[in-house]
Order: C-alpha cells, then structure tokens, then sequence
C-alpha cells in the first residue's frame, strides 16, 4: 500500500529541511514523496535536492496553498495521500506504518486522522498546546468538531470520486473538503488516537484577528456549499474547542 505525502512550499528555507527528514526517516518504505514548490527564491529548492527519497518535484508558481495541494493529489500515484506542510514535521519515524496499518486492517476506512501537538520554532520537544480529536460521531461537525488537518491521510479514490480542495478558499478550504467528505458523503473516518504531526505555531488559520475572522467567514460558507445549516451549539462549542487546546 503506497502512501504518497505531498510537500508544499515557498521560501520556507528555515524548515524544509526539518519536514522532508521527517519523511526520510521514516520506517514504512512504501512512500512517493512530492513536492510542490510555488517557485521559491530563497534556498529551499537546494536544500530539498539534497534528499534523495523525494520523487516529483514541480517548482513553479500556483494560485495559493490549495492550488498547490492540488497539484500533488493530482501527481500522486499512491493509494493513500498525507500532505505533510513545509513547516510541520512527524512526531516520529514510526507514524507512516502505523496509518498504513489502520487502513489495512479495515478496508472500509477512508480516511483516518490522529491529534497534533504545536511547537515554538526549533523546540520540537516543548509543547505550547495540543489538539486532541475524538472518534467521528453524528453530530461531531455541528458540536464543533474538526479532524486536524495536518495529521489527516485520504484513500486516493475520495478525492477521485468527490473532487478536491477548493482553490479560491485562502484558510478553509481543507475544512471544507473534510465536511464534504465525511459529513456530506458518508466515508468512514477513523480516529487514531496517538500524535501524528508536529506543528510550528503561527499557521494561517491561528496567525492574527484578520485570519482568524477569514477562517470563521470561509467555514460558514463551507457549510453552504454543501447544503448544509450549522445549528446554534455549533457557533458556541466551535470556540470553546479552540480555547480548550490552550490548556
């Protein structure tokens, strides 16, 4: 079972060395690492030719992360896809194996998707906060609830079958494909309850109020997209959620 993890980047020469080894070090072989690059001027294009695990790389402009994703699901060849960000690293060598393992062991899983913990430039070891997921329930996006993103890993044939991200989203649009392919389209989604993926605080989606308002205006719309009305616990238990991974 191939896992392909997509890689996008642009100038992000302070820490793409840390994410590709990431990918490198791991145990599970079977992997197609891709990256795609938005035609980077600083260093990172030398620092990712120094890796020879890594299969495709596109260096050229792009219409934004989202475009970018696109691109290498488009690529990708493997049966799973991850798409690990430029700035993110996996929380050990072991992390690949141990998702392949879920979805060999049921083959009516879809997508599976763990926790992530957010760390402060080059201290991987402090962890400033932590975003613990919970098993997939009925209710679990109209409660508030969302897989994290970065940890999250699709049988290709989802995005073959339902399409992908959506490009003209700035932050949310992998909140968007995530409703649409659980909530709307019924895969199963399965939880594994470890962490999966370490992230460098100061994402789009956390960094200042103008992103963060972004963020809320771009999930509202996600939901009508899909049809779809949040209910009113939705817009008091989405905050809470976001204030509970402080503690």
């Amino acid at each position: 079972m191939k896992i392909s993890v997509i890689t996008t980047s642009y100038n992000s020469g302070k820490t793409i060395r840390d994410t590709l080894s990431s990918v490198a070090q791991q145990t599970y072989l079977d992997i197609e690492h891709i990256i795609i690059d938005g035609q980077s001027n600083d260093k990172s294009l030398a620092i990712i030719n120094e890796f020879s695990h890594i299969n495709k790389v596109i260096s050229e402009k792009d219409q934004g992360v989202y475009d970018a994703m696109n691109k290498g699901i488009r690529l990708a060849s493997g049966d799973i896809v991850g798409i690990l960000n430029s700035d993110d690293i996996y929380e050990n060598e072991t992390v690949l194996k141990e998702v392949q393992d879920v979805f060999k062991s049921d083959n009516n899983t879809d997508l599976v998707y763990g926790n992530i913990s957010f760390f402060k430039e080059d201290q991987f070891d402090v962890t400033l906060r932590k975003w613990i997921s919970q098993p997939y329930y009925d209710d679990f996006f109209e409660d508030g609830e969302v897989p994290p993103h970065p940890c999250l890993f699709v049988r290709k044939k989802v995005y073959d079958e339902i399409g992908l991200y959506y490009p003209n989203f700035k932050i949310a649009s992998d909140y968007e494909f995530m409703l649409r392919a659980i909530k709307v389209h019924k895969y199963k989604a399965t939880y594994l309850e470890k962490n999966l993926v370490k992230m460098r605080l100061g994402g789009e989606s956390t960094s200042g109020l103008h992103n963060i308002l972004l963020n809320n205006k771009e999930v509202l719309q996600a939901w009508r997209m899909n049809n779809l009305t949040p209910p009113i616990k939705f817009y008091i238990k989405r905050p809470w959620k976001k204030i509970k991974q402080l503690f």
